[in-house]
């Protein structure tokens, strides 16, 4: 198969990636990467060692970084759904709500989860101080966009729907919101419901146990 999907099923980042990749329904060769292991072999296609990344191997092409990799799969693949609306407008404000939900909800929620995990006495108290109130800010401004709204941008589901799932859903779990930020909760369900979403959750779920707590 020409694409390779290089992953792990509780990266949420990955989760970005594989909606897209599940919502064009576009084939794919699925490769997990332990990156708490030997991740040697997966170094040696992508120095970086970050997650996740496409290797096009009919066109000799590795592309890390979950943005690119969605606007290359609408290039190069384009499949059943197009997650990139057609008007400029709309696809500027598609691109503002994806860097939105990348930096500002899944960035601090993953420096919660990654401090948890450090072992004692090497914890950043004050780094998960201004992680949480980022992540607060960023939620109530999520709250208002979405009254009335059912997806990021306009009527269609794209790109930033699919940034904003696992950004949401694990914010959720380190900083549970679904009983202050209503309109917040309501979407995470819909994009939860969403079958593409639905699909990665279901394959992640033998992981869940690994998150802390």
């Amino acid at each position: 198969m020409s694409l390779k999907f290089y992953f792990h099923p509780l990266s949420s980042f990955c989760h970005k990636a594989l909606i897209a990749l599940y919502e064009t329904g576009t084939p794919f060769e699925p490769h997990i990467v332990d990156l708490m292991g030997d991740a040697g072999a997966f170094k040696a296609i992508w120095p970086i060692g970050k997650i996740p990344v496409l290797h096009d191997e009919a066109k000799d092409r590795i592309i890390p970084e979950t943005s690119i990799i969605i606007e290359y799969l609408a290039q190069h693949s384009p499949g059943q759904s197009q997650l990139f609306p057609a008007d400029r407008d709309l696809c500027r404000e598609m691109r503002l709500r994806d860097r939105f939900y990348d930096l500002y909800v899944q960035m601090p929620m993953q420096k919660i989860v990654v401090d948890r995990l450090r072992p004692e006495g090497k914890h950043d108290a004050y780094g998960v101080e201004e992680a949480r109130a980022l992540l607060t800010t960023s939620l109530g401004m999520i709250d208002k966009q979405m009254a009335g709204r059912n997806w990021a941008v306009g009527d269609q589901f794209t790109m930033a729907d699919c940034a904003a799932a696992p950004a949401l859903f694990y914010a959720d779990m380190m900083l549970p919101f679904r009983d202050t930020h209503k309109n917040a909760a309501a979407y995470l369900d819909r994009l939860m419901q969403r079958p593409s979403y639905a699909r990665v959750l279901k394959e992640a779920q033998p992981y869940f146990a690994m998150i802390p707590q």
